[in-house]
């Protein structure tokens, strides 16, 4: 395919969609035969993974190369991202039983025991802010719980989930939903009771009310966070005044 062609049909399909920041997302478009690579950086979650679909829905695509990464929420050394996720795996009890291993380079760190790795377990490692996750756990829920806890790490440009789930599971919409609930049950910057989520096709549509838009913006965030959603409908309305109950917001939103 003529990258032009390409080029023009992508911008066509993102022009007016609110959620991809024309001023800050910068998306190069290079192919090699009928694959296309993407690189740059775009602001969200979400711009990655709209530029991906889209790419993917054009005709004559085979493949795509996926070299986009997200601006950091804030600067953070390699280091320091490690550092960040290996407290928050190791701090998070859905993980208590898990192993979980620090990889630089070509030496391997055990957080917990050395030699080689015991099932179920987590290995990670931080190279140019891109986290990248291999290992194996029991499902995929955690899988997913895994990876948005990469995601929530401050300095993160992207996330690769590479971890396998034995026993095997079909992934369906209903697991994807029980994820998101254990996401924003974990979220101290919302209010899950204000919100109600759906999906369909891998599609999560959010409802609700809740006290801030940056309340609605991170329980976006955390749907887009998620492995294999491919597009988040937020419908959650924002009042003018909390509703009665809810928990007080606690900061910024996630990207």
């Amino acid at each position: 395919m003529d990258v032009n062609e390409i080029v023009a049909q992508l911008h066509a399909r993102l022009e007016h969609d609110t959620r991809v920041n024309h001023h800050l997302d910068r998306i190069a478009v290079r192919c090699d035969g009928d694959v296309v690579v993407l690189s740059g950086e775009v602001s969200t979650i979400a711009a990655k993974k709209l530029a991906l679909e889209a790419v993917a829905r054009l005709e004559g695509v085979d493949g795509i190369v996926d070299r986009l990464h997200v601006m950091p929420a804030e600067p953070m050394g390699d280091g320091a991202i490690a550092d960040h996720l290996q407290r928050s795996l190791m701090g998070d009890t859905a993980f208590g039983f898990c192993e979980i291993r620090r990889s630089t380079g070509t030496s391997n760190t055990a957080a917990r025991s050395e030699g080689p790795a015991q099932y179920p377990y987590i290995e990670f490692r931080v190279v140019d802010g891109v986290v990248t996750l291999d290992g194996e756990v029991p499902s995929l829920t955690h899988k997913r719980l895994a990876g948005v806890l990469a995601w929530w790490v401050p300095g993160a440009r992207d996330v690769v989930n590479g971890l396998g789930v034995d026993p095997p599971e079909q992934d369906s919409d209903g697991e994807i939903l029980d994820a998101l609930r254990i996401v924003h049950e974990k979220d101290p910057f919302i209010d899950p009771a204000q919100i109600r989520a759906s999906c369909s096709n891998a599609v999560v549509t959010l409802e609700g009310a809740v006290g801030s838009d940056e309340e609605r913006a991170v329980a976006e965030a955390d749907a887009w966070a998620l492995f294999a959603v491919d597009d988040v409908i937020n419908g959650i309305q924002v009042l003018t005044q909390p509703p009665r109950g809810a928990r007080r917001s606690l900061g910024g939103a996630r990207r």
